[in-house]
């Protein structure tokens, strides 16, 4: 005797069990999504802080070789993100400066962003 072939009618072998699989699954890719939206926001925002780092630290140079520190300090509070600081160093006729930040939004803590400027002093101003 031949076996006879029957085709499955839709929904046959499904169980109960399997009833909000679809829905798990939806929920966990929104999540994945959010997730790695997220990460994103956090890597634009740190590359647009160490920009602005880098920005403060080229104007405060640029204003110590000339002689002005006050204004430098009101450049870094004005360009680098919040919370920065800066340091200055002159040795000989060289200014080095240094504009340090926290991360934006401490998403990641303990991470700091950092950036680095010199420039020569300018005839006649004191070391």
């Amino acid at each position: 005797m031949a076996a006879q072939v029957v085709p499955a009618s839709p929904g046959a072998g499904t169980t109960w069990r399997d009833a909000g699989a679809v829905t798990v699954e939806a929920a966990l890719g929104i999540c994945s999504v959010i997730a790695v939206f997220a990460l994103i926001l956090t890597g634009i925002g740190a590359l647009i802080g160490q920009l602005r780092c880098t920005d403060a630290a080229v104007e405060a140079a640029r204003l110590v070789a000339r002689g002005d520190r006050p204004r430098a300090d009101e450049a870094v509070d004005r360009l680098a993100p919040g919370g920065a600081s800066l340091s200055v160093l002159v040795e000989g006729d060289q200014v080095s400066t240094e504009v340090s930040a926290p991360l934006p939004g401490e998403f990641l803590p303990g991470r700091w962003l950092s950036a680095r400027a010199v420039a020569v002093l300018e005839p006649g101003v004191a070391s």
